[in-house]
């Protein structure tokens, strides 16, 4: 199983060469701030397993907490990835071409989420980080 993702121009591609993790919807200010939108719907990949395939060069990185850089497009400003230690660890699911393999089980940082923004679904809640979940 190949998954293969690109930004919104195309320029910056990746590869994962085995399935995506769990999946989740993050509600925290960095994401929000981030996307733009409400949340960020995320993907833990195996690091070994990723890799750039095109567009490179055009990576932007921005150290948005410790330990942790946000990989985005620096043509068109697509949110691609998020490096752990110097390794793409998570990939922002909406990047992913097709179908992910993988659906949200659960919303983190609900904490502090957006406040017009009201969590309708099932799906498990959590204030920060689940039990397990932290990169």
């Amino acid at each position: 199983m190949t998954i293969k993702g690109s930004c919104l121009c195309g320029a910056v591609r990746y590869e994962i060469a085995g399935p995506l993790l769990a999946a989740g919807h993050c509600h925290c200010s960095i994401c929000r701030k981030a996307h733009g939108a409400a949340f960020a719907t995320w993907a833990f990949v195996t690091p070994a397993e990723f890799r750039w395939t095109a567009g490179a060069e055009l990576l932007g990185k921005y150290p948005s907490s410790p330990g942790q850089e946000r990989c985005f497009c620096t043509k068109c400003g697509s949110p691609l990835a998020a490096m752990h230690g110097g390794k793409v660890g998570e990939v922002v699911v909406g990047s992913v071409d097709g179908d992910p393999g993988v659906r949200p089980r659960e919303h983190t940082f609900v904490g502090s989420k957006a406040p017009w923004y009201d969590i309708e679904d099932t799906l498990q809640q959590h204030e920060e980080w689940p039990p397990g979940m932290k990169p």
